[in-house]
């Protein structure tokens, strides 16, 4: 299937950052302490990371979040943590937005009355 232009370039680096960031939880996800999880767990209100992670079920056995006792299924901490992140990756993109918009706003007005000629000075001084 053929896709043209922005649309199909925009698609495929959403797909990549998702995976990406996927990649990056799972990662860190298995590196942290037991005691880190069971907080992130609680603060975030879900058990367990993805679930096609090989320790999904162990995972989900000791998760301590108040979820597990309201309802039998929790969602998973991974599902949270990609819209959380993704949340976090907007604001920080409208920021560096305002900021380069804000620079680029400095160079034109910088380039644009660089060399005018002060009113107040001597006409015939640099002659």
């Amino acid at each position: 299937m053929v896709c043209g232009g922005f649309a199909c370039s925009k698609n495929a680096l959403c797909a990549l950052n998702v995976v990406y960031m996927t990649d990056v939880i799972n990662a860190s996800w298995w590196v942290m302490s037991n005691k880190t999880r069971d907080e992130l767990e609680r603060s975030f209100d879900c058990c367990g990371l993805f679930n096609f992670t090989t320790l999904y079920q162990q995972d989900y056995d000791f998760c301590t979040a108040i979820c597990k006792s309201k309802s039998p299924t929790c969602q998973m901490c991974g599902e949270k943590f990609l819209k959380h992140s993704d949340e976090a990756l907007k604001i920080l993109g409208g920021v560096g937005l305002f900021f380069s918009f804000t620079e680029i706003l400095g160079v034109w007005l910088a380039m644009r009355f660089r060399n005018q000629k002060d009113p107040r000075a001597n006409p015939s001084a640099f002659l």
